[in-house]
């Protein structure tokens, strides 16, 4: 894409209307002043989706990580892949320490579930976990997740090298994304943003927040809130 072609955002946002009548003459200008910074952002993000699909090769994944799949099948990272040129792969926080896996885990894989059947269409998409196959899968039957396939990491290197283990034993999640290069695996891409690397006043988030649930209620009056993280139940 052309960015200096692209119609300048104060003239679309002109061509904004609201589907209710009513509106103050304040409302219109400040919310086509919004539209316009709208519209800038998803160029922007347009432009960011372009230099991440633009980088170099990633270095060449050399040590041989196990896995075991829900077969009982002991396989290697480019196994993973099927017959998929790209493979994204979230570590998730359901460790065999913990009774119950991270809340904010099954939020965001309860969302994923939905999308995964069409996600797959395009590339390879695995759940790992450091507890076994089987109780991953026994808590994606209770949540009603049908289309996530989980993966067991075979020991801890996985997430070891990854600096997933904290010292106390709890885990920390990770979204990988490789690539398969002939039959060597490459880093394509993964999550770089730490806690440290936060704002003030905010949590930790990736740029777009992959996260649907604080997309939508960034879009509400009180917005996503500093003090609420949703839970397994209600």
């Amino acid at each position: 894409m052309s960015f200096d072609q692209l119609v300048p955002a104060p003239d679309l946002a002109a061509k904004g209307r609201s589907p209710f009548p009513g509106e103050s003459a304040e409302y219109r200008r400040a919310r086509q002043a919004l539209l316009r910074e709208e519209i800038e952002f998803r160029r922007q993000m347009t432009r960011l989706v372009e230099q991440r699909r633009s980088l170099p090769d990633g270095p060449v994944i050399e040590k041989d990580y196990r896995f075991r799949d829900a077969d009982g099948k002991e396989v290697g990272l480019l196994e993973l892949f099927g017959d998929r040129q790209a493979l994204v792969t979230y570590f998730w926080m359901f460790g065999p320490e913990r009774a119950r896996p991270c809340p904010m885990c099954t939020n965001w894989l309860g969302a994923v579930n939905g999308n995964a059947a069409d996600i797959k269409q395009r590339v390879a998409l695995k759940i790992l976990g450091r507890s076994p196959v089987a109780r991953q899968l026994a808590f994606a039957e209770e949540r009603g997740w049908r289309d996530l396939d989980f993966v067991e990491t075979v020991g801890d290197d996985y997430a070891r090298d990854l600096g997933l283990i904290n010292a106390d034993g709890s885990e920390n999640p990770a979204l990988c994304v490789f690539k398969r290069d002939g039959k060597t695996v490459r880093l394509f891409w993964s999550s770089e943003m730490t806690m440290d690397m936060a704002d003030p006043g905010q949590d930790p988030r990736d740029a777009p927040d992959i996260a649907s649930l604080w997309s939508i209620l960034d879009l509400t009056p009180d917005g996503r809130g500093t003090d609420w993280y949703p839970k397994l139940s209600y």
